[in-house]
């Protein structure tokens, strides 16, 4: 039994429809970064509970995906689209109206359930409702560019409410969206075709969660000042074992969440690390960057969000132009060499921010036009190198890649950000203990108690692990623009032997 195909209005009014919960998910990605300083104030959240908050949501979302995208093949991605529309609307209510951080990093959790939902249902329904090769294509290329302007309207429109709201409007903004794409997802979406003798497997859920779990607890106790070697070493262990237990798990199941097979596929592979890459460039280079603009150069939250978004908007272009170029190319120009692209532009803003912002703005956009490039097929290469009863499956790891590029940009870049600026404030006792702490708090000195030169020396901390930040981030992409290129490297602008190729 088959899906009867949809028509072409239908199918394109569809397209923006998923568009809009992809949306959703996206803007609460990146909405923070701008926040993040006006948060930690608000509701004094210490440096590791202000991380938290950023990676409670990524992080349950990338732990509950996989699940997600199996059950979605049991039970309908229509289903799963709708039932994470509701849990997210309901979510974003209560993140908006807490009055501790524990309170919002637990919101931020609840959220990523209602996220986790729809992410992977976005681009299965696309799967199955784009049956033409070259519209498929297509459509995923806009897919990929909604995720890219997410990102670049987040940091804008959280930088643009808190100038006119409390810091609780950059989640109250999702509820009106989900007003409109649920009645819209009722019309719209297909039921398609459920699998039902399928088991879905709660354990090996949990199982990834607590693999996720322990391994960013690991990273921000092992790079934090001081370490906490004895929580950082439990929690490797931890993370360890459950991977353990988790691909254990999957080789004894008749249907498990993650078929490990499915990585055999060299496209497939290079791109799954594409969308992690990717996603590392871009989270921690907007991280980083919000965060130094904000509190070393005085920018407003407005001022920043618009900074950082010329890197997703120079991806814009590319990232429609990939998927429509890409059945002439092939892969591997705008995977490994959109890599490359965005890495130096990184290096570019790297080199070139103490010198003046139009270097900071020249390297964004190059960046963006790199890591572009690579998003906009990313997805293609992943839904289109696998079985049709796969999609639900292919369409969960390609989300916990993207998620878990930038669950891991903000875990080790965040953490990293705070030990090197430490390390570079030197041993001058005139420099208070508290301001050793972090920038935010410096500056929360200074300006209760006055300070003097000392305040100009943790600026120039901050900048050198801003600058160190900037070349981890070239070089990861470096690295995976090298192992993708050799991944792709029998692709020559035709079809990849694959399972279900689609160009």
């Amino acid at each position: 039994m088959t899906t009867p195909p949809l028509s072409a209005t239908r199918r394109w009014l569809l397209l923006l429809t998923v568009a809009g919960g992809l949306l959703l998910v996206t803007l609460d990605n990146s909405v923070l970064y701008t926040a993040l300083p006006t948060l930690t104030a608000a509701l004094g959240a210490s440096p590791s509970q202000a991380l938290w908050i950023i990676n409670a949501y990524p992080l349950v979302m990338a732990g509950l995906l996989l699940g997600a995208g199996t059950l979605g093949d049991r039970i309908g991605h229509r289903r799963m689209f709708l039932a994470g529309q509701v849990l997210f609307a309901i979510a974003s209510l209560t993140a908006a109206y807490s009055a501790t951080a524990a309170q919002l990093i637990a919101a931020r959790a609840f959220l990523a359930v209602g996220a986790a939902a729809m992410m992977p249902a976005t681009l299965a329904l696309i799967g199955l409702s784009f049956p033409d090769p070259r519209e498929r294509n297509f459509a995923i290329a806009v897919w990929g560019s909604v995720a890219l302007i997410g990102a670049a309207l987040g940091p804008i429109i959280g930088g643009l409410l808190l100038q006119h709201f409390w810091w609780g409007a950059v989640f109250l903004i999702n509820v009106p969206v989900v007003l409109l794409t649920l009645p819209a997802t009722l019309w719209l979406a297909p039921h398609g075709v459920r699998d039902t003798t399928r088991p879905w497997d709660l354990p090996s859920s949990l199982l990834a969660l607590v693999t996720l779990s322990g391994l960013v607890l690991s990273i921000k106790s092992l790079i934090a000042t001081p370490v906490s070697a004895v929580t950082g070493g439990v929690a490797f262990a931890v993370a360890v074992a459950g991977g353990w237990a988790f691909v254990r798990r999957q080789g004894r199941l008749s249907y498990p969440l993650l078929d490990f097979s499915i990585f055999r596929n060299p496209t497939f592979l290079a791109g799954t690390l594409s969308a992690i890459v990717t996603l590392f460039a871009l989270a921690g280079l907007q991280l980083l960057t919000t965060q130094r603009f904000q509190l070393v150069a005085g920018f407003t939250p407005l001022h920043a969000g618009l900074l950082v978004s010329v890197a997703a908007l120079g991806a814009l272009p590319s990232a429609l132009l990939g998927g429509g170029f890409l059945h002439r190319v092939g892969f591997r120009p705008l995977i490994s060499g959109g890599l490359a692209c965005a890495a130096a532009g990184v290096a570019l803003v790297a080199v070139g921010f103490q010198h003046g912002l139009p270097w900071v703005i020249a390297g964004m956009a190059l960046a963006g036009v790199g890591t572009g490039a690579a998003i906009s097929v990313a997805s293609t290469a992943i839904i289109g190198n696998v079985p049709a009863h796969r999609v639900g499956m292919a369409s969960s790891v390609e989300e916990v890649a993207y998620e878990f590029g930038g669950l891991f940009a903000v875990a080790l870049l965040g953490s990293l950000a705070a030990a090197l600026y430490g390390m570079s404030l030197p041993a001058d006792p005139t420099i208070p203990e508290a301001a050793r702490q972090g920038l935010v708090q410096a500056l929360h000195l200074a300006q209760a108690e006055g300070a003097g030169s000392w305040l100009n020396t943790a600026r120039d901390a901050y900048d050198a692990s801003y600058h160190w930040g900037l070349w981890v981030i070239v070089g990861v992409l470096v690295a995976g623009a090298a192992v993708t290129g050799r991944l792709l490297r029998c692709d020559a602008g035709h079809p990849v032997a694959g399972m279900n190729p689609v160009h």
